[in-house]
């Protein structure tokens, strides 16, 4: 008995007729016949009733169907494991990311992984938060980066990388500037820029202002972070970010908002079920990201939730 006879059992099986089952697995139509015969002969039963038009199988054809089945799946499993355990990861992986992504770990994973892995296709797409946790549940895309309000996002696989505050950040000379800290509410007498909805940051300030009964004065929205920055730093209005975006600009102030407990969290989020070479490219990002060896971890300079 061989596998091929097996594979081949399944497609007239599945075709009902041997012509077309030739061509599901591209041998002749005389090839398929001989072999199931020779399959036939060796396990000394008829397993397909050609009496007919078609190709139906006996009762003890459907018995052996459920048996070639299993056989040919467990083959496959021993294939995958021994291809794991040489590191031999192969197929395809869609990663997702918030647009305008500065986080270079994220780049320095994805860079690793290729240099490791090259047989692996490596694509990557650009979204909000909200878009990429979609995406992600629909099963277009195997991995994102993405930023959410208090938690990471249900009923997915998630790495947390960091969790902080969200800030307001002013330019010398604007009425705030002297302050440490400033409340929600004192916020809303001034215009706003901020990143748009779908981002955590935007998510942590919604849902902040609706739990006080306000309605913030939204200005100005921009998709990167650096714009927010770049547009607070003109006068446009008061920028919104996290603690480390507005940290690492010194033409802004940061304050404490007092009202806003959630933190904005950024996280790697994937579905339970990883591939081979998503789990191969999960352990680069925490390489990357500086937390192989701990249980909390951490963002590398500069990331930020979104």
């Amino acid at each position: 008995m061989e596998l091929r006879q097996l594979k081949y059992f399944l497609a007239v099986a599945q075709e009902a007729n041997f012509t077309r089952a030739a061509e599901l697995v591209h041998v002749s139509q005389p090839g398929i016949s001989t072999q199931i015969r020779q399959l036939e002969s060796d396990l000394g039963a008829t397993l397909i009733d050609r009496s007919g038009r078609g190709a139906r199988l006996t009762a003890v054809g459907e018995v052996a169907l459920g048996h070639a089945r299993s056989v040919l799946a467990a083959v496959d499993s021993l294939r995958q494991a021994v291809e794991e355990m040489n590191g031999l990861v192969r197929g395809r992986l869609v990663v997702g990311m918030v647009t305008a992504c500065t986080v270079a770990p994220l780049f320095d994973a994805l860079s690793s992984f290729h240099r490791a892995h090259p047989g692996v296709e490596l694509s990557l797409v650009e979204d909000d938060s909200a878009g990429l946790v979609e995406r992600v549940r629909e099963g277009s895309l195997d991995l994102a980066l993405v930023g959410t309000a208090g938690k990471p996002p249900a009923g997915l696989d998630a790495w947390q990388i960091v969790a902080e505050p969200v800030v307001a950040a002013v330019p010398p000379g604007h009425p705030l500037a002297a302050r440490e800290y400033v409340a929600l509410a004192e916020l809303g007498s001034y215009p706003l820029v901020c990143l748009p909805r779908g981002t955590g940051i935007r998510a942590v300030l919604d849902q902040a202002a609706a739990a006080l009964g306000l309605s913030l004065p939204i200005s100005l929205e921009a998709g990167a972070p650096g714009a927010v920055v770049n547009l607070a730093e003109r006068g446009l209005g008061v920028a919104v970010l996290s603690a480390s975006m507005a940290g690492q600009d010194k033409g802004l102030r940061p304050l404490a908002i007092t009202d806003v407990d959630t933190l904005a969290v950024l996280s790697l989020v994937s579905t339970p079920s990883g591939s081979p070479a998503l789990r191969e490219l999960m352990a680069h990002c925490r390489r990357a990201f500086g937390a192989e060896s701990r249980e909390e971890p951490v963002a590398a300079s500069g990331a930020a939730a979104r």
